[in-house]
């Protein structure tokens, strides 16, 4: 006898319109709705595509607001290597990678795990790599004010490797700059720091 039982928290109502939706997609596409593979596809994707852009719940900004403390530290702070899986919303593939962020304080520090919390959040929605890049910068400079911030991502694109033009080994990279790595030597400072030669 089978005892397991699952428990998702998902909207309902939300999880059927999408699942019906679905639904409609796979018999488009020419497959057999009622076959056993796919006779619960619609909802397992419904729910899937609730859990990957569940970042439009989230405020990011309130994450960092939650864990600021007064620091006279003036050093660059550095974390790297942070892992990042989004949705392009062109396609509605993935795309992942590694995501790298600086900033200078100027009075007020962070909890480092909170800056993943907050890529994350801006990361699960339907994304551009860009627009993600300038988010996570953006959400840190308004909370903490520092003297700088420096963000660097590294991702692999489907919607470029398993279609379109199929380059399965390129890699986008998207940086932005505020304040004092708009400076050459601080930018270069942050730059060697990512790189592997530090790892």
């Amino acid at each position: 006898m089978i005892n397991y039982k699952k428990i998702d928290s998902y909207n309902e109502k939300k999880t059927n319109e999408i699942a019906k939706n679905f639904k409609s997609v796979i018999e488009n596409l020419g497959e057999d709705i009622t076959r056993e593979g796919l006779e619960k596809t619609p909802e397992r994707v419904a729910k899937a595509f609730q859990f990957l852009t569940h970042g439009y719940d989230i405020n990011p900004l309130e994450i960092l607001k939650s864990a600021m403390f007064t620091e006279d530290h003036k050093q660059m702070i550095v974390v790297k290597d942070i892992e990042v899986y989004s949705m392009c919303e062109h396609h509605l593939l993935p795309f992942f990678g590694k995501v790298h962020v600086a900033y200078i304080p100027n009075g007020k520090i962070v909890g480092l795990s909170k800056i993943p919390r907050i890529i994350e959040a801006f990361a699960r929605r339907m994304q551009v790599q860009e627009r993600l890049t300038d988010q996570i910068k953006e959400c840190i400079q308004e909370a903490l004010e520092p003297l700088g911030v420096a963000v660097v991502i590294e991702c692999q694109h489907m919607c470029m490797q398993m279609r379109g033009i199929q380059k399965q080994n390129s890699i986008t990279t998207t940086s932005s700059f505020m304040g004092e790595f708009e400076k050459d030597k601080t930018r270069k400072e942050f730059i060697s720091l990512i790189s592997n030669r530090y790892s």
